[in-house]
């Protein structure tokens, strides 16, 4: 019917249920029809939970739709696709425990659901902790769809957190009320004074001129514009997972809005859940925030200390051996990552571009290296040869660890 190449994802009308208070039709039906009318990827008919509800609410409707998704099972849908959506409202324990249901069915393609009021209101936290919670129900090898993510601003977030799908109505209806996307956020039609855009929407025209077309073709043109920013961002976040360097695009998206931010700081509190699937090789390591201190190569580090070996005295400075000493061996400390043998020093993450400056959490991360390689080798005597290091970050060593302040003696 509608010529299109690409694959056909339909709705069971579960939104409208969000929407308007009720529809009238059966999952059964709702497949029945998707299969006939050709779609790709059919959605049985779920229950939207919203945030915030009542658990009693959350666990009622949770259940009426894992009922739902053993009606989808028992549908012959053919050769098409079957959407085994999330929900749980905002209950991290419920999300994990629907994923891991939705994982056990036979189905196809999972969809973390009732997300759009969260990205609506800019809670972009709230939205990184129940798909994450999802995402550890469902596993490593489950499709993720994020349904109604539509707004490039938080492409990087939702895929860095475990998203593989986003689908969304956002650029079209954005455009309807004269809104223009952008990565950083939403901007309105009638307060831009220039296009920050090189689309070919925005080559052509100028604010003045955009304003000045009639309304339908307004609406199209912004919608033009829209579309290309979000594939553009789309094609970004591909490229940036390709070179391994996706937490990077995360933080630069953090830095443009407090939600965003939020949101970033949200996805480091699952670091651990992130490092299972982290590569572990990837291009050069970014510190660009205090932020950077949490990241998941960091914590690989830190685990991976707790499996070396050291000899009777170590010294660990953040300079070059010294010319005279009376150690075993000579480790370097690189905050945030903390020691590491010299035979890692051009390895992944170790070989980092780190600022002159950084925040005291990027020395106590260090510290908790120290701490942890420490606690590995209770026999061994660490000494900590550090540049001026913070309290916070001296206070966090291991009490047997002796420290000397190089600056303070004029080194290196």
């Amino acid at each position: 019917m509608l010529d299109f190449p690409g694959a056909i994802v339909t709705d069971s009308g579960s939104f409208q249920l969000a929407e308007y208070g009720e529809i009238d039709t059966t999952t059964t039906e709702i497949l029945q029809f998707q299969h006939e009318i050709g779609s790709d990827i059919g959605t049985p008919v779920d229950i939207p939970t919203p945030p915030d509800v009542s658990r009693e609410q959350a666990e009622e409707e949770l259940a009426a739709t894992e009922a739902a998704l053993a009606d989808a099972e028992a549908v012959d849908t053919g050769e098409m696709l079957v959407n085994a959506p999330v929900q749980g409202s905002t209950y991290p324990d419920l999300r994990e425990q629907a994923g891991a249901h939705a994982a056990s069915t036979g189905l196809d393609v999972f969809p973390v659901g009732a997300v759009v009021p969260l990205l609506n209101s800019y809670r972009y936290d709230d939205m990184i902790d129940v798909t994450a919670a999802a995402k550890r129900g469902l596993g490593t090898d489950c499709p993720v769809h994020l349904f109604g993510a539509g707004h490039p601003m938080m492409f990087a977030h939702a895929a860095a957190v475990g998203c593989d799908l986003f689908d969304s109505a956002a650029y079209a209806l954005y455009a309807r009320d004269g809104r223009y996307l952008t990565v950083r956020g939403t901007e309105q039609l009638e307060d831009l004074a220039y296009l920050p855009c090189p689309c070919p929407v925005c080559t052509e025209h100028d604010p003045d001129s955009l304003r000045e077309l009639d309304e339908r073709e307004r609406e199209n043109a912004l919608a033009e514009h829209n579309l290309h920013v979000t594939f553009a961002e789309i094609r970004r976040v591909r490229q940036a997972i390709r070179e391994g360097s996706l937490l990077e695009l995360v933080e630069e998206r953090a830095r443009a809005h407090p939600a965003s931010a939020d949101g970033y700081k949200a996805l480091l509190d699952h670091a651990d859940q992130m490092e299972a699937s982290d590569r572990v090789s990837k291009g050069t390591f970014f510190y660009t925030s205090p932020e950077s201190a949490r990241r998941p190569e960091v914590h690989r580090h830190h685990d991976r200390l707790q499996r070396l070996d050291t000899p009777g005295k170590v010294l660990l400075t953040e300079f070059g051996e010294p010319a005279e000493h009376d150690h075993d061996a000579v480790w370097r400390v690189e905050p945030p990552f903390g020691p590491f043998p010299p035979s890692l020093s051009e390895t992944y993450p170790l070989h980092a571009e780190t600022p002159d400056r950084m925040a005291d959490v990027a020395y106590v991360a260090a510290a908790d290296g120290v701490a942890a390689l420490a606690a590995a080798n209770p026999e061994t005597t660490f000494t900590l040869g550090h540049d001026d290091w913070p309290a916070a970050a001296l206070a966090a060593l291991p009490e047997d660890v002796e420290t000397e302040d190089l600056a303070a003696l004029g080194e290196p």
